[in-house]
């Protein structure tokens, strides 16, 4: 009897590891929900759902984007964060995300600790342009101008504590420059306040500049990236502007994809692999250039660096300019 026992434990046992394989095997089994702490149309968003489309149809299981916004996406991280670690609930991520974790010091979270960094997906390249009246015609004009014209230069941003408003901090804290900054209410204001006047230079991302550069109402004098953007191969990075200060400089608006620290490492494993098929696709690369986007391949090591190191580099910016929060 004690034999038929311990056999039928072992044999138990033995059931429920298989079972366990399996349901990780055989990943997804059902409806995958990327969450997206942005409003639906904007960058994080088109990555979610040009990728997604892409993974439905290689899985056989729908891809479901939810947008859950507020709380500068601290809800949607929460949500995600506090959601079973089954590999089922998964964030699109951005370096939004790395500034919220410099900047707020009550999160129930901690983005190093809690998430694991599945991959970096895209970009969306910060640009800074003027108005197209001004002389300015290059970033090394541009600085020459506020070291002669310190505080008489405004400039736009898409708002407070934003991956754009912390470019232009580092950008003047390297050059020791100062200009007037002008918070709007999102990326689509202040581009269209440069284009109508009211300020005269706007630093935003690419997506929402590129059309006004293209009808010549903006002329982009430089881009925030490490490297150029296939979206326009013309446009110089800060890094080769000439400006020596900025040599170093980079400032990356990326979109990749988090999940819950206790997701099983073969779902880890699979997901890496299949997003780094997704953003090799012709048809993926294709989509995401006309929605203006960059492929931004980074494996998960790379992408947890990235995020670790922005989070550093944002509480240096924090504290230079004495951002405090709302």
């Amino acid at each position: 009897m004690m034999i038929l026992k311990k056999c039928s434990f072992i044999f138990l046992a033995a059931f429920l590891s298989l079972s366990v394989h399996s349901q990780t095997s055989v990943y997804p089994s059902q409806p995958v929900k990327f969450v997206v702490t942005f409003t639906p149309g904007g960058a994080a968003d088109l990555t979610a759902r040009i990728i997604g489309d892409y993974l439905s149809r290689q899985w056989g299981q729908q891809v479901v984007v939810e947008n859950k916004i507020g709380a500068g996406g601290s809800i949607g991280v929460d949500q995600v964060f506090r959601a079973k670690p089954d590999g089922y609930t998964l964030l699109i991520a951005s370096n939004t995300h790395a500034i919220n974790q410099a900047l707020y010091s009550n999160l129930a979270f901690d983005l190093r600790k809690d998430f694991f960094p599945v991959a970096s997906l895209t970009s969306s390249p910060i640009a800074l342009a003027v108005n197209s009246k001004m002389s300015i015609k290059n970033l090394k004009e541009f600085t020459a101008l506020l070291r002669a014209q310190p505080d008489k230069v405004a400039y736009a941003t898409c708002g407070i504590a934003t991956a754009h408003h912390f470019a232009m901090e580092l950008y003047k804290h390297a050059t020791n420059t100062i200009a007037i900054h002008i918070p709007e209410k999102g990326c689509t204001p202040a581009v269209l306040d440069a284009v109508s006047g009211q300020v005269d230079v706007v630093i935003s991302s690419l997506a929402t500049v590129l059309p006004f550069a293209k009808d010549q109402k903006l002329r982009i004098i430089g881009l925030t990236s490490r490297d150029r953007s296939a979206s326009i191969p013309d446009a110089v990075p800060f890094r080769e502007s000439g400006v020596p200060e900025l040599s170093n400089y980079d400032v990356e608006n990326y979109y990749g994809l988090l999940a819950q620290s206790g997701v099983p490492k073969d779902i880890l494993i699979k997901l890496e692999a299949d997003l780094r098929k997704a953003v090799d696709a012709p048809e993926v690369k294709s989509k995401l250039a006309v929605a203006g986007l960059d492929v931004f391949w980074g494996q998960s090591t790379q992408f947890g660096s990235l995020i670790s190191s922005d989070i550093d580099k944002f509480k240096r910016a924090i504290q230079i300019a004495n951002i405090k929060p709302e």
